[in-house]
C-alpha cells in the first residue's frame, strides 16, 4: 500500500494521518474503512485490505491513527485516558473522513475493525447510527476480561525482555509511543470496568461479529454479548483462530465477510 497523509485538528493540535486508498478504482462502489488493532497500523494489514475489497468489489480505505504507524506519534508526556477508544470513534474518524471528503450522508461507509479497532467501530455505529453502512468487527473488546489482561501483562514483558519493540519499529516511527500508549491504559486499575455494553444497543445496522475459538485477549462473550444486545448481528467463530481472524483464517474471513456485505446491498455472493 502506498501511503499518503492528511493533516487533522486533534485536541487542539495539528496530527498528520498516514492513509492509504485500496480495491476497486470505481468511486460508485461502496467504501470499507479499516480500523487497526491496538498496536497495529496501516503496513501491519499487509495485503488483508486489498484482497477483501477485491473479493467485495470494494473500494478501502486503511489509516494509522494518531500514535501509530506513520501518523503523527503520541508525544512522549501525553497519557491517553481510558476514553482513549470513544475519543477515536467520535472524533478523530468523523474528522478523517471529513478531511478525504467522504459524505457519509450520501454514502455511508462500512466499518472493518480489529481489537480495539473493532471496539472503535462499534462505538462509531452507534454515535452515528445513520451513517454506517454496515459493520464486520474482529475480535471486538465490549467489556475487560481476567483473560485480556493476562495477555495484555504477557505482552508488556515482552516488549522489555524479547524483540518485540525492534519488530513493532518495521511499522512505527516511534513503537514506544504505539505500545505504551496502548498498554498503559489497559492496565490502569480503573479501566477494569470499562465496558461498552450498554452503547452498542444503538446499533442499526448490519453488523458481523467474528472470532477465533482460540483468542487469547477475549472470550466468545464479547461477541455474543454483542449478539444478545444487536438482535441483527451474525456471528462467525472461526475454529484453529486466535486473536487476527484476518492473519489466522483470512480465506474463510473474506468468504464470509463477502457474502455479508454483498447480501446487504442486494447483490448475489
Amino acid at each position: 500500500m502506498s501511503s499518503q497523509f492528511v493533516e487533522l485538528d486533534w485536541a487542539g493540535r495539528p496530527v498528520t494521518i498516514e492513509h492509504a486508498w485500496v480495491g476497486v478504482d470505481d468511486a460508485t462502489r461502496p467504501l470499507i474503512v479499516f480500523l487497526h488493532e491496538g498496536l497495529g497500523s496501516l503496513s501491519m494489514w499487509r495485503d488483508f485490505p486489498q484482497r477483501l475489497c477485491e473479493a467485495a468489489n470494494c473500494r478501502g480505505l486503511v489509516y494509522s491513527r494518531p500514535g501509530y504507524g506513520r501518523s503523527t506519534p503520541r508525544a512522549a508526556e501525553e497519557a491517553w485516558g481510558p476514553d482513549f477508544m470513544h475519543r477515536q470513534a467520535h472524533e478523530v474518524l468523523p474528522s478523517l473522513l471529513q478531511a478525504l471528503d467522504i459524505d457519509t450522508a450520501r454514502h455511508r461507509p462500512w466499518l472493518f475493525g480489529h481489537s480495539d479497532g473493532a471496539s472503535i467501530a462499534l462505538l462509531h455505529a452507534a454515535r452515528f447510527a445513520q451513517r454506517v453502512a454496515g459493520s464486520i468487527v474482529l475480535a471486538p473488546h465490549t467489556l475487560v476480561e481476567d483473560l485480556s489482561l493476562a495477555s495484555i501483562e504477557k505482552a508488556r514483558q515482552a516488549y522489555r525482555d524479547t524483540d518485540l519493540r525492534e519488530r513493532l519499529a518495521r511499522h512505527h516511527d516511534d513503537p514506544d509511543s504505539a505500545f505504551w500508549g496502548w498498554n498503559d491504559i489497559w492496565l490502569l486499575p480503573q479501566f477494569r470496568h470499562w465496558t461498552i455494553e450498554s452503547e452498542i444497543a444503538t446499533i442499526t445496522g448490519p453488523l458481523l461479529a467474528v472470532q477465533g475459538l482460540d483468542d487469547e485477549y477475549g472470550t466468545l462473550e464479547q461477541i455474543r454479548g454483542i449478539a444478545r444486545r444487536v438482535p441483527q448481528t451474525q456471528l462467525l467463530e472461526l475454529r484453529d483462530c486466535g486473536h487476527s481472524p484476518h492473519r489466522d483464517q483470512p480465506a474463510a474471513l473474506i468468504t464470509a465477510a463477502t457474502a455479508f456485505i454483498q447480501t446487504h446491498l442486494g447483490e448475489k455472493p
